[in-house]
């Protein structure tokens, strides 16, 4: 594992990609936020992290697809977004749809996809996984990514 004093590190020269959804955005600029300190504060270089906006997160995987089949090599894709339950049953087909996409891709991918997508009941519940009281979920995507890139990284060797 890459690490700096005990701490998790990316290696030189990988780029990463997130895409996130702008659908909630007070909440899905939050997990930005986090997930890109996050990579930053582990080595990564901020001009090494390509952020990709959609609409929404049912959009999501679409894009994450072409990225993985374009040819430019990312270390991870982070996955974020936040789908908040609402009235109708609209919640649970984007939920759905959404988390097994991306689960598919992650499954057929040489890059790992990391999940960080908030499937909440309440937008109060979205606020408090973006930074609040249960942290913040962007942050804990990039660590996942940075582990899962380093674990694909040293198998290549």
């Amino acid at each position: 594992m890459a690490e700096h004093q005990g701490f998790l590190m990316t290696h030189p020269g990988q780029r990463w990609a997130v895409v996130v959804s702008r659908f909630n955005q007070r909440v899905t600029d939050r997990l930005l936020e986090g997930a890109v300190d996050t990579l930053v504060r582990h080595g990564a270089q901020a001009e090494a992290v390509d952020v990709f906006w959609t609409p929404g997160a049912f959009e999501i995987p679409s894009l994450v697809n072409h990225l993985l089949s374009n040819g430019k090599k990312y270390a991870a894709v982070i996955a974020l977004g936040a789908i908040v339950r609402g009235e109708t049953p609209h919640f649970d087909y984007i939920a759905s749809s959404t988390t097994a996409s991306l689960a598919e891709l992650n499954r057929h991918s040489t890059t790992p996809v990391i999940f960080g997508v908030l499937t909440c009941d309440t937008m109060e519940q979205a606020e408090e996984r973006s930074d609040g009281k249960a942290g913040n979920k962007g942050a804990e995507a990039a660590l996942a990514a940075i582990e899962m890139a380093d674990l694909y990284y040293r198998l290549r060797e």
